[in-house]
């Protein structure tokens, strides 16, 4: 599953030279943590989050004590600077292609540890957003939609199997090989590639073979 299939394709974005406070009343508004930051073409150049106002009003406060001081100092006035998106966001935040898989969208959230990924196209266009919810209804997909494409992707699609010679059951993302292939490489490849659908927690497998190719090395693994 690609992570164009599962991203939200009508995205709230904001420009960088909008004050602070508009990105939170549409973050409030729309019930969202994130949205990413877009020039005049609409690329993506940030993105700003809940992370950043906490950042913000942590610096902000200790700014206040500084210019306070500084002020008492100097016998001067204070004169706070409003602050725009653009000096809050996370400039060249990290973002993915439509085209990757699900699997690879929820590795990069859990290595960089973020919440949302901005959806791009070559050209740094914004697309889309993918974010934690929807990478996790990818893994609550139905029992029987894993089995369906456990068995026609892997089976008939890549590997060419006779699917008389199989059956194939999943119960609570739990996949469940039996029968018998030719050789020991297509049972190894099945249980491997069954294992990457999206979805799929783990696979067990009882499927036999009738030639052992791996031992005269001609098979692949």
């Amino acid at each position: 599953m690609k992570v164009s299939d599962v991203m939200t394709s009508e995205v709230k974005t904001i420009s960088g030279d909008e004050p602070l406070k508009e990105a939170a009343r549409v973050m409030v508004k729309a019930g969202i943590s994130g949205i990413p930051v877009v020039d005049d073409d609409r690329k993506v150049i940030g993105i700003i989050t809940e992370a950043d106002f906490v950042s913000a009003e942590a610096d902000r406060s200790w700014g206040r004590q500084r210019r306070r001081l500084l002020a008492n100092f100097l016998g001067e006035a204070e004169h706070p600077k409003a602050k725009t998106v653009e000096d809050c966001m996370t400039k060249t935040p990290h973002t993915i292609d439509g085209s990757s898989t699900v699997t690879e969208a929820a590795r990069m959230m859990t290595e960089l540890r973020v919440k949302r990924l901005p959806v791009v196209t070559p050209d740094g266009t914004l697309c889309g957003i993918i974010s934690r919810a929807d990478v996790m209804g990818a893994f609550a997909r139905p029992d029987e939609d894993l089995r369906r494409e456990v068995l026609d992707s892997v089976v008939g699609g890549v590997l060419q199997l006779d699917p008389d010679k199989l059956s194939i059951t999943v119960v609570d993302g739990i996949v469940q090989l039996d029968g018998s292939v030719d050789t020991r490489t297509d049972a190894r490849l099945l249980q491997e590639l069954a294992v990457r659908v999206e979805g799929v927690i783990s696979v067990n497998s009882d499927v036999t073979w009738t030639t052992d190719d791996t031992s005269t090395g001609a098979g692949l693994f």
